[in-house]
């Protein structure tokens, strides 16, 4: 007998490519293409290194406090973790444990089915419609649990909110958990129903709209009851899990609505403008309200243009997948990245 026959094997997720050249475009991860809050550069810099030496607050009080008043909800209401990811998959492990399936999108972020086989969770995917919007009915028929990400990655289509509480409330067996990421960028939160339904958690980040993907950040918003359960389940696992920088750089951003609300609203503006651009140069597209398209061209394959933009310094996200392999994920960066971006594609395709 070999050991190999007790470890737990896995198909561990891909996250996207993370070159590291000069001059590049990197438009293939959705991070923000502009810095984080001067308020958070200012918190690092008064940060005492001192503090190192000692472990951090377990409860993450300070941080939950500044989310709890930012999103108008009481403390113990508000989880955190080392990026929506940790919070997820938390998540996961915490609320999903029936022997029925957990459902999700069958395009989708494609972390969920690894978490789902590394927790030993069954799960079913529930087919987009050919417009990739979801189809409700899907929903409503017995499971573990629901996730659904709201813009969804990595098509970028909202769906409205009165169509997720119908699968909310149709569901009060199940933790329903609306994944939303990429919500702050012109899309409806179902952050208002969470006091009506005991069964709905929100999870968000700051990695995007926040500008801190390397600070990993993310937390969730749900009824005590939910918020409860949740820490048992970190504090089981590890106690300290956010650093004293991520402490005081995530109450920082989180202060600073004014920034936040600018650089979120600068990010839209370039968007819509890339999708007139997008179109004139020939690609399709879902309507995104997140901050990257989801773009197929009429006449040149997606990996194709990918593997082109690629030799020119200029990176996106191909998936090689089933229904989607043959789009491009393209993060809106700046508006200078941008009309790089498009000078390539025209040199590529006309």
């Amino acid at each position: 007998m070999s050991f190999e026959e007790n470890v737990r094997k896995v198909i561990p997720y891909v996250p996207g490519e993370q070159p590291n050249r000069p001059n590049m475009i990197k438009l293939n991860t959705n991070e923000c293409p502009y810095p984080p809050s001067p308020r958070v550069e200012e918190a690092l810099q008064n940060l005492d290194a001192d503090r190192m030496r000692l472990y951090p607050d377990p409860t993450a009080s300070e941080l939950v406090n500044a989310l709890a008043a930012r999103y108008q909800v009481n403390p113990d209401q508000v989880f955190v973790g080392v990026g929506s990811d940790d919070v997820l998959a938390m998540s996961f492990l915490t609320f999903f444990n029936s022997e029925k399936p957990v459902l999700f999108p069958d395009i989708t972020y494609s972390f969920y089915d690894v978490w789902a086989d590394l927790f030993r969770i069954p799960y079913q995917t529930c087919p987009l419609r050919e417009d990739f919007t979801i189809c409700g009915e899907d929903y409503l028929r017995p499971n573990g649990g629901i996730v659904i990400p709201n813009p969804n990655a990595p098509t970028g289509l909202l769906e409205p909110v009165d169509n997720l509480e119908c699968i909310i409330a149709a569901n009060p067996d199940s933790v329903v958990i609306i994944d939303e990421a990429y919500v702050d960028f012109d899309g409806e939160s179902v952050l208002p129903l969470v006091d009506q339904y005991e069964n709905l958690l929100v999870v968000q980040t700051f990695s995007k709209s926040r500008a801190m993907a390397g600070a990993r950040i993310g937390f969730a918003i749900g009824q005590p009851k939910l918020i409860a359960y949740l820490n048992d389940v970190k504090f089981s696992f590890n106690s300290y899990t956010m650093s004293h920088v991520s402490l005081a750089a995530g109450k920082a951003a989180v202060e600073d609505e004014t920034y936040f609300q600018e650089i979120t609203a600068r990010i839209v503006r370039t968007r819509e403008r890339a999708k007139e651009e997008l179109r004139t140069l020939g690609f399709s597209f879902p309507d995104s309200k997140a901050n990257f398209i989801f773009a197929t061209h009429e006449r040149m394959g997606a990996k194709e243009i990918f593997d082109r933009l690629r030799e020119r310094d200029i990176y996106v996200r191909y998936f090689n997948k089933p229904r989607i392999d043959d789009y491009l994920r393209i993060t809106v960066g700046t508006d200078e990245q941008m009309e790089a971006l498009f000078a390539a594609l025209r040199e590529i395709l006309l």
